[in-house]
């Protein structure tokens, strides 16, 4: 059989060694890194894990979506490392603090390596899945690491640097991203209803687009348009279905008072949707803090992994 891990080579990790904080961590680092690391090299879903406590649930999300294309999936871990930035003084206590809270940079890898090497051992087909790692700048990993993947798996939930990766992954990657809810509630069938916030204008389109392969895998597929008063956008719908040879539903609903964030995701909710996809962000990153409500509330209220593209 052939090893995990080639000892003649340098491990991908090892680069790490110029982001610690000494030599001898530097030879921690290279001592400990598992065999079970190693360059994904591409894939077309990628479980980007900054999180230990949401690891297991992203991994989960990327096997089923690869499995739904018959494709492949990779893992990768990426953490802020402050021995490779320059800070002011103040920044630096406030690295402090949150290293005192989330533990170092190598401690937040070891975690996330456990969850993996967890979730790894449980099935045998996943012995070809293995973990990259990348530490430093986190939108520079980010953009490193998702390069080649057509969807990422990541969550906004969790510590400082899942917030960054997400970040960076829809507004400066602006990858289909696709997140597990803020609660674990991922029962499988990923693809056994797809439910799609459906708008003329926006970045639907540009989703569903983005998106066709792993809606041609759905077992059903519904178009919900809220307050529809003039049939525009309901027959666009029908049109983007027909463009994509994508079989669904459209269906036209009231808000009655409700926000057009809570419509979606209670007509979700009430179909019994196993996946919810929406055309994200309508604004920058800086504008959608002022003024973006929908996105963020289907984020923050959805019980069903969301996918999305910016």
């Amino acid at each position: 059989m052939r090893p995990l891990f080639d000892p003649g080579k340098r491990p991908f990790g090892a680069r790490m060694a110029m982001f610690t904080r000494d030599r001898r961590d530097a030879d921690r680092d290279i001592e400990s890194y598992t065999p079970l690391c190693r360059s994904h090299g591409g894939a077309e879903v990628l479980a980007l894990l900054p999180d230990p406590v949401t690891a297991r649930l992203c991994l989960d999300l990327a096997e089923d979506a690869a499995h739904a294309i018959h494709g492949s999936m990779a893992a990768a871990h990426i953490g802020s490392e402050p021995m490779t930035l320059v800070f002011s003084p103040e920044e630096i206590d406030l690295i402090q603090l949150r290293d005192h809270a989330e533990g170092s940079s190598r401690q937040r890898f070891e975690q996330v390596g456990r969850a993996f090497a967890t979730w790894r051992r449980r099935h045998s087909q996943r012995r070809t899945v293995f973990l990259d790692d990348c530490r430093g700048d986190v939108a520079r990993c980010v953009a490193t690491e998702c390069a080649a993947s057509e969807l990422v798996v990541t969550s906004r939930h969790g510590n400082a640097d899942a917030r960054d990766a997400f970040r960076s992954v829809v507004f400066s990657q602006h990858k289909l991203v696709l997140m597990p809810p803020p609660r674990d509630y991922y029962q499988g069938n990923l693809f056994g209803h797809v439910v799609i916030g459906w708008r003329q204008q926006g970045h639907a389109e540009e989703t569903l687009i983005a998106a066709k392969r792993w809606l041609a895998a759905a077992k059903r597929i519904t178009l919900v348009c809220i307050d529809d008063t003039d049939g525009k956008a309901e027959r666009s719908a029908e049109a983007m279905l027909a463009r994509l040879a994508l079989q669904g539903q459209v269906v036209a609903i009231a808000s009655n008072g409700r926000s057009i964030g809570e419509a979606i995701v209670e007509f979700a909710k009430t179909e019994k949707a196993t996946c919810l996809l929406i055309g994200a962000f309508k604004h920058g990153y800086l504008l959608e803090l002022l003024f973006g409500r929908i996105t963020r509330y289907v984020l923050s209220h959805a019980t069903m992994p969301v996918m999305m593209k910016h």
